[in-house]
């Protein structure tokens, strides 16, 4: 006789639930290492430039990040997330259901949101500038920087709360209670 624990590693729906959480730990931090790069080295390396030089790379980076890899790992991502959010809600477990609605409402705000809200408001005004001076990009890198580092910090934390959602064994919690 199999134990409860097989037969739940060896369904469908454990096998679904298992690829779009660790998916979407997977998608931030991916995503999260993305930011990590401007944050810890891309911004420091335009700043060597001059003033006209930066951001008119700045400007080329945000037209050339529009692309259908980068959309589908940063929005494709807030979609599994927003999967978490719904089996954490709906298979509610008093294990690690919490890790994982945590970790996807921290990837959808930092990530999604703080890119919406804060970076590409930055990158229109940018674009409307060109190089009218020092002023503006110091401005910009400054303002820039700060939001990248919250959605470095965010894709991270929310990567490691949904990983700790898969290590506490709660994905097998939740395919056992619909069996119940």
């Amino acid at each position: 006789m199999q134990s409860d624990l097989m037969i739940v590693h060896q369904s469908g729906l454990y096998q679904v639930l298992y690829a779009v959480v660790f998916l979407s730990a997977l998608g931030a931090a991916v995503t999260g290492g993305v930011f990590f790069a401007f944050s810890s080295f891309v911004m420091r390396a335009l700043d060597r430039l001059s003033q006209g030089e930066a951001i008119a790379a700045m400007n080329s980076i945000n037209i050339t990040v529009i692309n259908p890899l980068f959309m589908a790992m940063l929005f494709g991502t807030g979609v599994l997330c927003a999967v978490d959010i719904a089996v954490a809600l709906r298979y509610w477990a008093p294990v690690g259901a919490g890790y994982l609605a945590a970790g996807a409402v921290v990837y959808l705000v930092t990530s999604v949101g703080v890119t919406m809200l804060g970076n590409v408001p930055l990158n229109v005004a940018l674009a409307k500038s060109q190089s009218r001076g020092v002023e503006d990009w110091a401005r910009y890198r400054k303002a820039w920087t700060r939001w990248n580092h919250v959605r470095t910090i965010g894709c991270a934390a929310a990567a490691a709360l949904i990983i700790q959602a898969m290590a506490s064994g709660g994905l097998w919690y939740f395919v056992l209670s619909l069996r119940a």
